[in-house]
Order: structure tokens, then C-alpha cells, then sequence
């Protein structure tokens, strides 16, 4: 062990998913370099006086949609990443619709394009395109984290059908690489539309009735048949109520390699308040809950793992975006990156969940799922990313501090407990006092299949 580090982080309590300490952290080269009691106390050449704050491992956010490039009006990486950074999260998993990488050359521009441009560090997915399923293995190759497909066709990517996705599972086993599947059934979304436009209906309610949970779960359910039956590594995305997730559990425990991720927009919102905000509701699966049961329940499954990791799923629009249209053509998305971490500190510090259970839903377990070396926990050898929380501090999340392009967000007016005061990425801070700080500094973490791992 050096007799003096690169940094210090004294006084604080360090949170890992299966417990907390009070241990001074010491940082080496950008590493975790050991966690000691305050009495062995080194010397070191910088120092972060965290006394009295918790000390978690950076946010491991791996949904986003940064819109970059492709439609730089509603997000750029630059302005997605410094949201992130000033709450917390230190890696996303980025893929945009507006601008997919389904093919090999795709992925090379984007990497090109991104140089320079992300002030937390990066993983990418590929879009799976029916008519490109030879773009598989070099893609993965390529460095991806995961492959993304639909059931549906929805932000102009076309839907996976059965047979498609059956062809798509095997080269996955090949590959031994995951997909995340935005699971609503094609013929039922359609079919519901076709209704409510026949009908001529365009009120708000039309959210829920043309997404609705018959969709979903019969999307779920195929998906867990083939993952089942081919053996494929299968995420089912952003699951938005207690019926998907006990469907999921029930075929993990049958031997399907499938898990469940959800958004905090599935604990936290209800069905109903669309018909009052309107877009600013719209995002899909919609929101779910319509009692405190319904509530209850996901909080349950969060805790017990059912939901196995969070992340924001961040799709954002702004406000003069979000009314341009009707209700039918109006952007689906929710922004969520700056309030994803602090909404899930706010349930801990209230007593709804555990810190441990947070920080193994956000940083931990999307981590490994996804193979991103050195992410996801505080121990000797992994990156040196933290977000430091003051734990007695409070804050109402208000559309002004809002750092994401989209200027909104559906949780304000909300107060939270507890306040990110410090995020460092591999041991250089990189945002201070809820406002990110310095040059963007964030590199590309390629996935396991990676030529570079």
C-alpha cells in the first residue's frame, strides 16, 4: 500500500449495497486505492472533507436518450452528461432513436462524434433493425454494452417480431451478449389505435388506453418464451407495474436468463395525472399506478429485487416541444437524468427503502449485467467514481435547475431529502454544489465483447 495518495475522502460513511462503514477512501491513479479506518489515517496529496456525508458509488444510469447526434435540439451529450454529473451519476448507457446504430459504421461516427463531448463516462448500445441481423457480431465486437430491440414500432424503430426475435436470441447466445427489449405487442398497440382514432378520440386518456397493460404483458410473455427457449440474455425495459414483474420473476425462476428494469416514473407516478398534464405525461409504457396498493406493490418488488435495476430512461423534449402537436404526435419521453439518483436517495432517507438496496439498483447491478468494468462499486482496484450526499440536506426540485436541455421535469415541486454535494469521476471531481465543473473529461467504457477489453 503507497504511503500517500492521490486523493482522500475523509469522515464520511461509505454505502455499498450490503452495508455501510465509517472509512476514510484513499484514490491512486484514478482508483479506488483502500478503505480504512479514520484511525489509520494516510497522508494524501489531495483531500474532500466529507464528515457527516454519505459516500456511494457514482449513479450507473444505464436508459438514456441523449438525442446526440440526431436531434441536438431536445439533448446534446454535452448537456445530458452534465446533468448527470451534477447529480451524481458518473456512467450512462446512451442510444438514441433519432439517430440508431444498427450497423457497424454507425457506431464508428458516433464514437467519432462523441470524442471530447461527455463529462461522465460512456457506454453505447446498437438498435436492433430486422433487415441488419448480420450487423450483430461486429457491433458487439465493436464495444456495445447491449442491444436494444421493440416490440412495437414507436420513435420510427420497426418492431421485432416473434420469428425475428427468435433469429435475434440465438446470435445473442453466440455472442454471449444481453438485449434490453421495449416490450408492447405490436397488433395490440395497433389495434388499440385503430380504435381510439375510429372512435375520434384525442383527449389525453388516450395514453393509457392505446399503451395499455394488455400490450405490455402480452409482449413480456413472448419475449420470456423465447429467452426461455433459446437461452438468451434478455432485459425486459422499463416494466411499469407489479403484474410484469411478477410475470418476469416467474420465468426467471423457471431457468429464463431474464430480468426486469424499471424508472422511477413507475414508483413514483400515477395513471391519472396525464389526464391533467397531457405530454407532459406522455411517455411509454405510461405510467401505471392508480392507488396506494399499486404503489405499494412496486415498492415492494423493488426491495425485493423483483425490479432488478433502476435507471431513468431519460427521453427528453421540452416544453415548447411537448405542445407543438396533438396528443397522438407529440414526443413520448420523460426527462430523468437529473432526478433519478435523488428521488431514490429521497425514498432511502425517508425510510421507503434501504441506501443499500439504492445503490445496488443504480450503480451495482446495472454494472454487471452489462460488463462495465470498474463501475457500479467502491472497493480497491475499481474506478474511484462517488457521489457525495449530505444527508440532512433538503431540496425542491424546481424546473430552474433543471441542468438537462429539456428545462422541465415531472417531479418538481417535489422536495427531496438529501443532497448530492460532490460527484467525482475515476478521482477528479467533476461537479460541486449540484453544478458540474471542469472540461468534460468522460471516456468510452467499451462492453465485454469490446475488441479493446
Amino acid at each position: 500500500m503507497s504511503d500517500s495518495f492521490d486523493l482522500a475522502v475523509r469522515g464520511g460513511t461509505v454505502v455499498g449495497p450490503r452495508g455501510r462503514a465509517e472509512l476514510d477512501l484513499y484514490v491512486e491513479d484514478g482508483k479506488v486505492a483502500a478503505l480504512l479506518p479514520r484511525a489509520e489515517r494516510r497522508p494524501a496529496a489531495r483531500e474532500i472533507d466529507a464528515d457527516g456525508a454519505l459516500v456511494l458509488p457514482g449513479g450507473v444510469d444505464t436508459h438514456v436518450h441523449f438525442m446526440d447526434p440526431g436531434d441536438p435540439s431536445r439533448e446534446t451529450f454535452l448537456s445530458g452528461t452534465a446533468a448527470a454529473a451534477a447529480r451524481g451519476v458518473t456512467t450512462v448507457v446512451e442510444h438514441t432513436h433519432g439517430w440508431p446504430v444498427h450497423e457497424v459504421a454507425r457506431l464508428e461516427e458516433k464514437l467519432a462524434h462523441l470524442r471530447g463531448r461527455a463529462h461522465v463516462d460512456f457506454g453505447l448500445a446498437a438498435h436492433v433493425w430486422p433487415d441488419r441481423l448480420d450487423q450483430i457480431p461486429g457491433l458487439w465486437r465493436g464495444g456495445i454494452a447491449f442491444f436494444k430491440a421493440f416490440t412495437c414500432e414507436t420513435h420510427g424503430v420497426p418492431a421485432i417480431d416473434a420469428d425475428v426475435m427468435t433469429r435475434l436470441a440465438e446470435a445473442l447466445v453466440e455472442l454471449g451478449a444481453p438485449c434490453l427489449i421495449h416490450c408492447e405487442d405490436d397488433a395490440v398497440t395497433a389495434g388499440n389505435e385503430r380504435r381510439l382514432r375510429e372512435a375520434g378520440r384525442d383527449d389525453f386518456g388516450i395514453v393509457p388506453a392505446w399503451r395499455s397493460r394488455e400490450a405490455e404483458l402480452v409482449s413480456v410473455a413472448t419475449v420470456a418464451a423465447i429467452a426461455a427457449r433459446v437461452g438468451a440474455r434478455m432485459v425486459v425495459a422499463h416494466a411499469s407495474d407489479a403484474e410484469v414483474l411478477d410475470l418476469v420473476a416467474r420465468e426467471r425462476a423457471a431457468g429464463a436468463d431474464l430480468r426486469a428494469e424499471s424508472c422511477p416514473q413507475y414508483l413514483y407516478l400515477h395513471e391519472a395525472e396525464v389526464l391533467a398534464e397531457g405530454p407532459f405525461r406522455k411517455f411509454t409504457p405510461p405510467a401505471r399506478i392508480r392507488s396506494e396498493v399499486d404503489e405499494r406493490q412496486m415498492w415492494d418488488r423493488f426491495d425485493s429485487g423483483a425490479i432488478h435495476h433502476i435507471s431513468s430512461d431519460h427521453a427528453p423534449a421540452t416544453r415548447a416541444q411537448k405542445t407543438e402537436s396533438d396528443i397522438w404526435h407529440v414526443h413520448f419521453g420523460l426527462p430523468g437524468i437529473d432526478t433519478t439518483y435523488p428521488v431514490m436517495l429521497d425514498a432511502a432517507l425517508r425510510g421507503r427503502t434501504s441506501l443499500e438496496r439504492v445503490v445496488e439498483a443504480y450503480c451495482e447491478r446495472p454494472a454487471q449485467l452489462y460488463g462495465l468494468r470498474g463501475k457500479g462499486r467502491l472497493e480497491p482496484g475499481r474506478d474511484a467514481d462517488l457521489a457525495i450526499v449530505d444527508p440532512g440536506g433538503s431540496w425542491t426540485v424546481s424546473d430552474e435547475d433543471v441542468i438537462s436541455a429539456a428545462g422541465w421535469s415531472p417531479y418538481a415541486g417535489r422536495e427531496l431529502r438529501g443532497r448530492v454535494v460532490t460527484t467525482v469521476l475515476r478521482g477528479e471531481p467533476i461537479a460541486a454544489g449540484d453544478a458540474p465543473e471542469g472540461e468534460p473529461g468522460g471516456r468510452f467504457v467499451p462492453g465485454p465483447g469490446g475488441e479493446e477489453a
